[in-house]
C-alpha cells in the first residue's frame, strides 16, 4: 500500500447482493466521498481488490457483484501537494460554497504557474483564498478544471476538493456546460448566425498558436451570432460544444477571416488600430490582449445538484469601447 494512502473495507451483505446488481453501482453508493469515475479509475489502475484473508478467491468485475461475504479493499491515494505558493491576490468572486468557487478573472491573469509566470496566477490567489485547496486535481493546477487564455476575462469555476473537481471534469468532458463568450471582430460582412466545426491542433510552423484542420487535432465546433455591426467591425456572441485552446480565436481569425480586435497572436494589432476610428484607436492604443469575455457560464452543480448560471458583463474598457463604436453610429 502506498504511504499515507487511504483504505476503505467494505463487506458483501446479502442485502447488497438483492439491492445491486452492479458492483460499481454499490461502491458508488457505499463510497460518497468517491464518484463513480474516479472509482473505476482506481479499479483499472488494480487499486480495488480482493482481501485475501476472503474465502472468494474470484476475478472481480464492476458489472457483477461477487458473493456475500465478499471482503473488497479499496486504496485511495494521497492528495499530490501543489507547488505552488499562496499569494494574497485579489479575486472577484461570484459565487461561493464549500464544493466550488466562481470567479471573474481579469484580462492579463494568468491561470496557472508556466515557465515564465511562476506566481501572481490564478492558482496562486486561489491557494491563499482557499487554505486547503492543496492536491485537489493536478499538482500544478489544483482545483482548475477549465482555464482562459491569459488575456481573456470573464467566468472561471474552481473545484475546492476531489469529488467536485471530479464531477466538474466530467461534465466539461461530455460537454454539459453552457458557455457564452464576446468578441469584438475586426469584419462587418458575415452570416448572422451559423456554426464552424473543425478540428484544432498545434500549429505546425508556429508553437505558440494552434491551426484549424491539421494533423492529429481534436473536434472544435462553435457557434456564433452576431450581437451589433459597427463600422469597422462586429460584436458576437460564442457558444461552445467543446473546450479547444484558442478555439474562439482560431475559429474567427482562420475560419471566418474575421480575427479579434487586439489579438496579438491570431491577428495584427497594428492593422487593427488604423481600420478603427481615431478615437476608438487611441482608447485601444498599447492594449495587449484580444478583446474576448467568458460572459457565462452554467452548470448543474455536481454535488448538490442546484442548476447554476452566472453572467458577467466585460471589463471596463472593453465595455468603453463598446459605447465608443456605438456612439459613432448616432
Amino acid at each position: 500500500m502506498t504511504t499515507d494512502s487511504e483504505e476503505i473495507e467494505i463487506e458483501i451483505s446479502a442485502e447488497d447482493t438483492s439491492q445491486f446488481k452492479r458492483l460499481d453501482h454499490l461502491l458508488s453508493k457505499k463510497v460518497t466521498s468517491l464518484s463513480r469515475t474516479f472509482l473505476k479509475n482506481l479499479f483499472q489502475k488494480g487499486m480495488i481488490s480482493i482481501d485475501p484473508s476472503c474465502s472468494f478467491h474470484g476475478k472481480l468485475e464492476l458489472k457483477r457483484m461477487p458473493p456475500v461475504g465478499t471482503k473488497i479493499i479499496i486504496e485511495v491515494p494521497p492528495p499530490i501537494d501543489s507547488n505552488a505558493l499562496a499569494q494574497d491576490i485579489p479575486l472577484e468572486i461570484l459565487f461561493e460554497d464549500e464544493h466550488l468557487i466562481i470567479i471573474n478573472k481579469e484580462p492579463g491573469m494568468v491561470v496557472h504557474p508556466a515557465p515564465g509566470h511562476p506566481d501572481g496566477t490564478l492558482v496562486n490567489a486561489i491557494l491563499y483564498h482557499c487554505q486547503d485547496l492543496k492536491g485537489v486535481g493536478d499538482q500544478k493546477r489544483p482545483g482548475i478544471v477549465h482555464r482562459l487564455d491569459k488575456g481573456t476575462s470573464g467566468i472561471m469555476v474552481v473545484a475546492k476538493n476531489q469529488k467536485c473537481h471530479e464531477g466538474l471534469v466530467l461534465l466539461f468532458s461530455e460537454h454539459d456546460i453552457q458557455r457564452e463568450y464576446q468578441a469584438l471582430i475586426m469584419k462587418t460582412r458575415l452570416t448572422q448566425a451559423g456554426s464552424i466545426e473543425t478540428t484544432i491542433g498545434r500549429h505546425p510552423q508556429n508553437r505558440l498558436k494552434m491551426a484549424a484542420d491539421v494533423r492529429g487535432g481534436k473536434r472544435a465546433k462553435t457557434f456564433y451570432k452576431v450581437l451589433e455591426t459597427f463600422e469597422q467591425c462586429s460584436l458576437v456572441s460564442c457558444t461552445l460544444e467543446t473546450g479547444r485552446t484558442h478555439q474562439i480565436r482560431v475559429h474567427m481569425s482562420q475560419c471566418l477571416n474575421a480575427p479579434i480586435a487586439m489579438d496579438p497572436l491570431y491577428g495584427s494589432p497594428k492593422d487593427h488600430l488604423k481600420r478603427l476610428s481615431p478615437q476608438v484607436a487611441k482608447h485601444l492604443k498599447d492594449y495587449p490582449h484580444p478583446l474576448l469575455h467568458a460572459k457565462k457560464l452554467g452548470f448543474i452543480h455536481p454535488i448538490t445538484k442546484e442548476e447554476l448560471l452566472f453572467e458577467k458583463e466585460p471589463p471596463a474598457l472593453f465595455g468603453e469601447t463598446l459605447e465608443l463604436l456605438r456612439s459613432e453610429l448616432s
